[in-house]
């Protein structure tokens, strides 16, 4: 009796009756390449040139072993790690430090507490301290900007004490600062008591946290970041040159900051970038200038040789409407909420597939923003990503007639 009412009231209301959307229905989107990361690209993009038979046979090679306490090198978009030994050992960072302390302040700068021709009036201890010095005399007004190119190009150390001061009252409040952004970060490995980056039990980074914030600062300040790549700077008559040797060795490096002490050893920071594809490489306690130096050109020269990265999907771009049953509307198009990168071996990018995973049913109200399944990709058989798709827009309920034929239509399911 129940099932001859149901479907005399979908005779009366003339509706056909409607599958529910399972994910194998869903078209599959199709990764888009990207000879730019950083540019943004419609999807789906051009399609790809085949790789040939030599580059699909080619075996990635190990990654070099370099001759430091720690290291990691990491594509700058995607984040995928590439080599490391000890990325997550805490170690000292010495002037490396000073990327944290920059990071702070150009933070400062943005929320418009601090200006760039603000004057600074050096302190006593600012002018005393030792190690790298911009050479800044106690009792002068210098402005923010020379002290933060005089902290990032000569790594000085009263430059970056007086800046401390000068944003947060003592050098020790601003390492507070400095541990506060580090937790939002998510940079669990590092802890600081300075900002210069002196000897301390409790002061130290890991390579991996290095990479964090050096991806950081170049994501949000890119126009604060070409000073990394200043090869020298003069101040007060006296010229100092970057101590980051790849400046002169690689065009294509760009950044960011070398460290030494007696304990820390000789570390770097370094990034490159080439046709697009940007790398970051930490090198901790080397043995010498030199040494740190040619550990992460070997590094840079590895990823680049044997990767690529490519963008396969906009933020924000829908990839597949989905089914909603009992809403406003029938359907909900859904997205990823930031840029999806991906990198994988050269000559490989036509083995990658996508494919859509849904729930089984989506039922109104949806949020915007609201999880709903997911997009696999896979280097053939291997699944190496996996980001949760979500509803680009909201969907409210339906009414209740809307509500009553999706019910009728569900019970059939």
């Amino acid at each position: 009796m129940r099932h001859a009412f149901v479907l005399l009231l979908l005779a009366v209301l003339n509706l056909s009756l409607l599958p529910l959307a399972r994910a194998e229905d869903v078209p599959t989107p199709t990764p888009a390449p990207v000879q730019n990361p950083s540019a943004p690209i419609p999807t789906p993009g051009p399609t790809p040139k085949p790789a040939t038979a030599a580059a699909l046979a080619m075996p990635i090679p190990k990654a070099p072993e370099v001759a430091a306490r720690g290291y990691l090198l990491e594509d700058f978009h995607s984040g995928q790690v590439l080599a490391e030994s000890n990325a997550d050992t805490r170690l000292e960072p010495a002037s490396i430090t000073k990327v944290m302390s920059s990071y702070v302040i150009f933070k400062e700068l943005a929320a418009g507490k601090i200006k760039l021709d603000d004057m600074v009036t050096i302190s006593e201890r600012a002018w005393r301290m030792e190690g790298s010095r911009m050479f800044v005399e106690v009792g002068k007004q210098i402005s923010v900007q020379d002290l933060l190119i005089g902290m990032i190009v000569q790594s000085g150390n009263d430059a970056t004490v007086a800046l401390a001061e000068h944003v947060a009252g003592t050098e020790e409040a601003f390492a507070g600062y400095m541990n506060k952004y580090a937790e939002e970060l998510g940079m669990t490995g590092s802890h600081f008591m300075d900002a210069s980056g002196l000897p301390h039990p409790e002061h130290y980074m890991t390579a991996r946290d290095i990479a964090i914030i050096a991806r950081a600062l170049i994501t949000e300040f890119p126009e604060y970041y070409k000073w990394y790549s200043m090869k020298e700077y003069t101040f007060n008559g006296i010229v100092q040159h970057n101590r980051n040797r790849l400046l002169w060795r690689d065009a294509s490096v760009d950044g960011i900051k070398t460290g030494h002490t007696e304990a820390a050893g000789f570390c770097l920071v370094s990034s490159a970038q080439r046709d697009g594809m940007r790398l970051v490489a930490v090198v901790l306690g080397a043995a010498s200038d030199d040494a740190r130096a040619s550990a992460s050109q070997a590094l840079l020269n590895y990823g680049f040789s044997f990767y690529e990265t490519h963008k396969l999907y906009d933020a924000g771009s829908k990839l597949v409407d989905a089914r909603v049953w009992k809403g406003a509307q029938e359907t909900v198009p859904l997205g990823l909420k930031s840029p999806l990168f991906i990198t994988i071996p050269r000559g490989q990018y036509d083995q990658l597939k996508a494919s859509v995973q849904l729930p089984g049913q989506i039922t109104a109200p949806v949020a915007a923003d609201a999880k709903l399944g997911s997009v696999q990709v896979k280097l053939g058989d291997k699944l190496l990503l996996e980001p949760s798709l979500n509803a680009l827009q909201a969907v409210e309920e339906g009414s209740i007639w809307q509500r009553a034929v999706d019910s009728v239509k569900l019970y059939f399911e």
